[in-house]
């Protein structure tokens, strides 16, 4: 085991049929566990598409279908979430290279459109722009960098999403002084 990784856990595992006994598998079959590994478990909350899904540390987000296909709008859908997730990773980066960069970004704020091709299932994400509007006394040159980086190499989403879709970006600099 690496220093990196935590502790080992079997790949799959399975119950022998009608009691509680483990079946054991060789070494080669388990994997390890460290910061890049990952757990949600989800819980279903109604009768219909109402879903809570909740990380290792305990935060919970909820999903649900739409009313059209018998669900009861109480959380955001599941494209919505990764849209979400993009914004969610981007201004994370932003941040942080703004930081790193000595800039006194007081707020920022993102608005993300996306389209899916409608005509095709799955319906994937075919274009994506993302706004951002940062808040501070801020140097454009930095700020044009801390988001190239991020859209155009660090975010895990936007590496993802660039497989099916266009990925734009636009900022705007609203300066508190």
């Amino acid at each position: 085991m690496t220093g990196s990784q935590k502790y080992a856990v079997p790949r799959r595992y399975a119950t022998l049929a009608g009691t509680s006994q483990l079946c054991t598998f060789a070494l080669h079959d388990l994997w390890f566990i460290n910061e890049h590994t990952m757990k949600i478990t989800f819980k279903r909350l109604d009768d219909a598409f109402h879903m809570e899904a909740t990380n290792e540390a305990g935060h919970t987000v909820q999903s649900d279908g739409s009313e059209q296909i018998g669900g009861h709008n109480l959380g955001m859908r599941p494209m919505e979430m990764l849209i979400s997730s993009l914004g969610s990773c981007s201004s994370i980066d932003v941040i942080n290279f703004l930081r790193k960069m000595r800039q006194p970004l007081q707020d920022i704020r993102m608005e993300i459109q996306a389209e899916r091709d409608a005509d095709k299932t799955p319906s994937l994400f075919t274009t994506v722009h993302i706004a951002y509007h940062l808040y501070g006394d801020l140097d454009a040159a930095k700020v044009e960098k801390a988001v190239s980086m991020s859209v155009d190499k660090y975010c895990s989403v936007a590496r993802i999403l660039e497989k099916t879709a266009t990925i734009t970006w636009s900022y705007q600099i609203h300066p508190t002084s």
